[in-house]
């Protein structure tokens, strides 16, 4: 079959001619109909530190998919040929402590689909029946496709309170952006989106943010912040860009006893004053990773079969797969919203 290979160390990608994945007893065969670029695929074709310390060579790299069953092992049940599907990408141990408490998401021993285990970037896939996520058939392909990274979006926006209050979205890449309409369908009250591409911000107002921030043009918007919600911040911050400066103007522009969910992953280390940004605030502070395994599933499985949410106007590109290169140089250049190859059709 055909595939994008990350096959060595090094920037770039092969469009390579791999053997069709073997299917396990316990496993499903997929032939993948749409995929999407992430930022994840981003660093692993730049070839960045991250990258370099965690990817495995050569492999099929991608992980953001939707597809339709092809065939599955002898042994699998909840799963048959023709269904269409997409599934979890984290394949956990299911014995340590945290699968056990229900926290696999952080389990310790995670292999992470198309990072240290093949992946999408091909005409099949392969992966356990237990982590196949069925879709409603009349959910579009371009939208089914995203159901990964909008699992990360569902996660951090519903790990508090968000009904009626305030929200400030810093970082209004695909996931931010998807955050921005999952807020808004639960019921935040007025969404802050923070960025410094203006282009993704023009995004921001379409997907459901109330108020649009250049932090590029305003390095010090918590003060915007701060005088539109009378002087006391935002209730709820989701941090989606991991930038150093602007989570410190971030956690100014929360209110005291205010919620932060950290999605957003720093290249380097992030100094705060602690006393003044989170203790003396009364700040909750939560790490958000992935997606709950499965009650994230669930709840985006309700927003998006009940139409509350509509992920269609965030993906303004998409490409056949041998346009790899093009379509990886788009998503570089940060003009673009999500980007989908199709791959049938």
């Amino acid at each position: 079959m055909e595939a994008l290979v990350k096959d060595r160390p090094g920037p770039g990608a092969s469009l390579a001619k791999v053997p069709v994945p073997v299917c396990g007893r316990d496993e499903v065969l997929i032939r993948v109909q749409a995929s999407s670029i992430c930022g994840t695929d981003l660093h692993i074709y730049n070839w960045d530190e991250w990258a370099r310390n965690t990817v495995a060579v050569p492999n099929v790299f991608g992980h953001e998919y939707a597809g339709v069953v092809e065939q599955v092992g002898s042994e699998v049940t909840n799963v048959k040929p023709g269904d269409y599907v997409t599934s979890e990408g984290h394949f956990v141990c299911g014995v340590c402590r945290a699968c056990r408490t229900g926290n696999a998401h952080v389990c310790t021993r995670t292999r992470s689909f198309g990072i240290t285990v093949p992946g999408c970037f091909a005409e099949y896939t392969v992966v356990p029946a237990s982590h196949v996520i069925h879709n409603h058939p009349d959910l579009p392909l371009k939208t089914a496709c995203l159901q990964d990274p909008l699992g990360n979006a569902v996660h951090t926006v519903l790990a508090g309170s968000i009904v009626g209050k305030s929200v400030a979205i810093v970082g209004a890449g695909p996931i931010g952006l998807m955050a921005i309409a999952v807020a808004k369908a639960c019921g935040a009250g007025t969404i802050f989106a923070v960025d410094v591409n203006g282009y993704r911000l023009k995004l921001a107002k379409q997907m459901g943010a109330d108020i649009v921030l250049n932090s590029l043009e305003n390095p010090d918007f918590a003060d915007p912040i701060r005088s539109l919600t009378d002087g006391e911040g935002v209730e709820v911050l989701l941090e989606m860009s991991g930038h150093p400066g602007a989570i410190r103007e971030a956690l100014s522009a929360v209110a005291n006893a205010g919620r932060v969910s950290l999605l957003g992953i720093p290249t380097k280390e992030v100094p705060i004053n602690l006393a003044q940004s989170i203790i003396f605030k009364g700040l909750r502070v939560e790490g958000i990773t992935g997606r709950r395994m499965y009650d994230t599933w669930y709840q985006m499985k309700g927003l998006l079969d009940s139409g509350r949410i509509d992920l269609q106007p965030l993906v303004t590109h998409t490409f056949k797969l041998e346009q790899y290169e093009e379509a990886f140089e788009l998503v570089r250049s940060g003009q673009c919203g999500k980007v989908v190859f199709l791959h049938e059709g």
